[in-house]
């Protein structure tokens, strides 16, 4: 389903990457970025560190890239995230005497899974590079 938890991450990384020679982030500092609370960053800074993107030390503040920015695709970050990792839902139960309910879900599995596959193939070509250079940040 869509969320924000992908565009946040994207924000959490883009900040880590552009702040990297000036020490470790801590959640506070990327939340005031983001404009959320503490706990949210630390929420998906955690799926983040789990999936191998960032670290963090013990005893020590903060996060840091594991890669380089044009190592990171977008792809993974959105699966990092995004644990079903699936844009849509359809809904359970349809009522199977209806014309419409018997088949929607079959239907609506080939339009959501050619969506799914389109943004997936778009996501695995873009990189955290390329957003931080839309981003044009010095």
């Amino acid at each position: 389903m869509v969320n924000s938890r992908f565009s946040v991450a994207i924000h959490i990384l883009s900040l880590i990457a552009t702040v990297k020679d000036t020490g470790l982030l801590t959640s506070d500092y990327i939340a005031g970025s983001v404009n959320t609370n503490p706990v949210v960053i630390r929420r998906i800074s955690s799926m983040l560190k789990k999936s191998g993107l960032i670290k963090s030390s013990p005893g020590v503040a903060g996060y840091a890239l594991t890669t380089e920015p044009q190592h990171i695709n977008l792809l993974t970050v959105y699966k990092a995230v995004q644990p079903q990792g699936n844009l849509f839902a359809i809904h359970e139960q349809p009522n199977p005497e209806c014309p419409v309910g018997k088949r929607i879900e079959s239907t609506l599995d080939d339009v959501f899974s050619n969506v799914q596959t389109a943004m997936e193939n778009e996501l695995k070509c873009r990189t955290l590079q390329d957003i931080l250079q839309h981003l044009d940040i010095k």
